[in-house]
């Protein structure tokens, strides 16, 4: 399906061959800026299209789009000449035309071509559109129901990959994933990343930000060559290089074949890269190549013999220490004893003369039926890190890790989001000393691109950031007993909201570097404490650290009192001391989303009952407005009231004299924190003696202030249940 793509990308010289090919026809374009000069636009319709076909045939897929959408102006509705530009898209991984393409295609012709809707889904799943391509996988399924066995077992573990794209996506790993920088990457692919210490990078790439023309007298201008850039001094918060040179430590670079993927031996006396040449048919073969450092100089390179370089394509060795035996990994695409397409394989060294055995397959518990590509394996750790598209991905080619080797392996595991996104991922390799940072190779957004934005591969800076975690349990307050089944949330001052659903009432989340966290806990028939986790001083080069905390939840009838809110004599504007009740407010409503309150305003008995009820109105709608605007509060939450002169708290006159102190506490505000159910069940009275236990034996107000009816509300508080509450996601 990807056959072409796959010789470009896997011998790692994806988009340098792609615009080689391109560059010839971009040369004569050049002749032509004006296109209406351009002779191939006159063409009659089937010269026209053997040109487009031909460009395709060739790799020169951007050429083809061109005159595959004018001969599309003629006949817009030709199935083959929509696929064909869908085709064209894939390749220069274009995936947003792709996939609108392949449906246009499918649309128009299923029977003719009834795999375009699960080649529109990949497309769709490697944007990062994961619901969507769901969708479509499925119907590629639905619509295919005795046909396509294999592709349809291939769109399970896709969409698997979608879902497992999106869970990752929720709770990412600590790490930052960063470009390496416009004087290690350009406009074409680079590619095979390799520390040389903690001091420079060792990389292959064509150094170019522009098409090329494809010349053989001027190979060396555009083959790929390698480079090493060192590393910026007295940069602390991330690695920087400068302007790349030469690798001339030995013959190694050669002007017409390209060249890439490096690696030392675990002395450091042997290095092996690869070699690609370009052969008809856009077919690209690559050998491994070894050169030894011999009285103070590299020899020239050979290929490595012992069967390495007998059959397929062979490329990216990595050379480590397995236990006590030195192994050669690569990738090959040979037939015999292939699980099917590129696979990993690996050649034991012998000690004794440096000869290399016969090349085994590294197995079933690390290749799959489709491809793994780019070995690298980490003898600290026992570690094989590679990419697939074979196993559930995020996108297309996906990082992996798998403990063991060289032929068994265990704990095979996607190395998650940012590491994987919903493009290509390959070439993990990480820093020979120190904190676990690495490099990978990635065509994700951000990356420098020649012609859209997914065409071309980057080095990425991999930087690993302390494992930090909130670890917790949910308690009842009163018994101290867990309780089960209550949902976690987290949210950090962004607003970006976290959730952990706590079957025993044990939690934990995994937390970033500057940030600022509440975790609350939300259970119908319950409300919640918080606790407040920073990690504003945390440095990235601090160790892992796990906080412990609690949260405790109380019976929906256990006390929760807000002090009164007073005012100045004819005012509604809230006093200072008055704020503090407020935020108390706030913050347990933002802990328990699913309960509402009403706000009950007063006065005292001075003035005529009318300006009275519209004075304590105001004032209710003062605390309303505070609530919304300071603590985001939901305004549908919020009942504002206002109930003049009447239920005062303290008489107004004492005899016939004035009472100030009882007239100021006259003038108050009130709150009513009630359930979220349509009869809005009371579950606490501030106006009212005792706590929520004491209440909830006797909640009934006098007639006119309650607009339900006080027999149901009596029969809600006996019963002690609470309001259906709605769980954040």
């Amino acid at each position: 399906m990807r056959k072409n793509w796959l010789f470009l990308v896997l011998a790692t010289v994806f988009v340098t061959i792609q615009y080689d090919a391109n560059a010839q026809a971009q040369a004569q374009k050049e002749k032509y800026r004006n296109k209406a000069n351009d002779p191939v636009r006159n063409l009659p319709y089937y010269k026209k299209l053997r040109w487009a076909d031909n460009l395709f045939s060739s790799g020169s897929y951007f050429n083809a789009i061109d005159y595959y959408q004018q001969l599309k102006q003629e006949q817009e509705r030709n199935p083959y000449l929509t696929y064909q530009l869908a085709e064209c898209y894939w390749y220069t991984r274009d995936y947003v035309p792709a996939a609108h393409y392949y449906l246009e295609a499918y649309s128009i012709a299923p029977k003719l071509y009834p795999e375009a809707i699960f080649k529109e889904a990949m497309m769709l799943k490697m944007q990062g559109n994961y619901d969507a391509a769901i969708r479509e996988f499925n119907k590629f399924m639905t619509d295919n129901p005795k046909t396509y066995k294999k592709l349809k077992k291939f769109a399970k573990t896709q969409i698997d990959g979608c879902v497992m794209g999106q869970n990752s996506m929720k709770d990412p790993q600590p790490v930052n994933v960063l470009n390496a920088g416009p004087n290690v990457n350009s406009a074409y692919t680079e590619f095979s990343p390799y520390p040389l210490g903690d001091t420079a990078l060792l990389f292959s790439t064509m150094r170019q930000n522009s098409v090329v023309t494809v010349d053989k007298k001027k190979r060396d201008e555009y083959m790929s060559r390698f480079m090493v850039s060192r590393k910026q001094e007295h940069v602390d918060a991330v690695d920087s290089f400068q302007w790349p040179i030469k690798f001339m430590d030995g013959k190694f670079n050669k002007s017409n074949v390209h060249v890439g993927n490096g690696c030392f031996s675990p002395g450091g006396d042997r290095f092996y890269f690869t070699r690609c040449s370009e052969e008809d048919s856009m077919k690209v073969a690559c050998k491994i190549y070894v050169s030894k450092f011999d009285v103070e100089k590299w020899t020239e390179p050979e290929e490595v013999d012992g069967g390495i370089n007998d059959e397929g394509s062979n490329t990216q060795p990595c050379v480590a220490k397995v236990g006590k035996k030195e192994v050669l990994f690569f990738s090959s695409d040979r037939h015999l004893q292939s699980r099917g397409g590129y696979d990993i394989w690996y050649s034991i060294i012998d000690p004794r003369n440096g000869s290399y055995r016969r090349p085994q397959n590294a197995g079933k518990q690390v290749n799959t039926e489709h491809n793994e590509v780019t070995p690298y394996y980490d003898s600290r750790t026992g570690t094989l890190y590679f990419s697939s598209d074979g196993w559930v991905t995020m996108g297309g080619f996906d990082i992996f890790a798998a403990d063991g080797g060289p032929s068994r392996y265990h704990n095979v595991r996607n190395l998650g989001y940012p590491i994987n996104t919903s493009a290509d991922e390959l070439y993990y390799i990480r820093d020979p000393m120190g904190k676990p940072d690495a490099y990978l190779v990635s065509n994700r957004f951000g990356s420098i691109a020649l012609k859209n934005p997914t065409c071309c591969d980057d080095i990425w800076r991999v930087q690993y950031e302390p494992k930090l975690m909130v670890m917790g349990k949910v308690l009842n307050r009163k018994s101290q007993d867990p309780i089960p089944q209550a949902v976690v949330k987290m949210v950090d001052q962004s607003g970006e909201l976290k959730t952990f659903n706590s079957e025993d009432g044990n939690f934990s989340f995994n937390i970033a570097r500057t940030h600022s966290y509440v975790v609350t806990a939300d259970k119908n028939g319950f409300t919640s404490t918080r606790a407040s986790v920073s990690t504003m001083d945390v440095k990235r080069s601090d160790p892992d650290d796990t906080v412990t905390v609690t949260i405790y939840m109380d019976s929906i009838v256990h006390p929760f009192r807000v002090s009164n809110v007073f005012y100045d004599y004819d005012k509604a504007t809230l006093r200072p001391e008055s704020i503090a009740s407020l935020d108390s407010l706030v913050n347990f409503m933002k802990d328990n989303p699913s309960l509402t309150v009403e706000i009950y305003s007063f006065t005292d008995s001075k003035g005529n009952d009318k300006y009275n009820d519209d004075l304590s109105r105001r004032r209710a709608e003062a605390v309303q407005n505070y609530l919304e605007k300071t603590g985001n509060i939901d305004r549908g939450r919020m009942i504002a009231k206002g109930f003049g002169k009447k239920d005062p708290v303290a008489p107004n006159e004492t005899g016939r004299k004035d009472n100030p102190q009882g007239r100021q506490m006259n003038r108050r505000t009130e709150f009513r924190v009630v359930s979220d159910v349509p009869t809005r069940r009371i579950i606490y009275n501030s106006a009212k003696p005792g706590d929520m236990d004491e209440q909830s034996k006797n909640l009934k107000m006098d007639d006119n202030m309650n607009d339900q009816e006080p027999a149901d509300a009596d029969k809600e508080s006996e019963t002690g249940k609470p309001g259906s509450r709605v769980n954040k996601k």
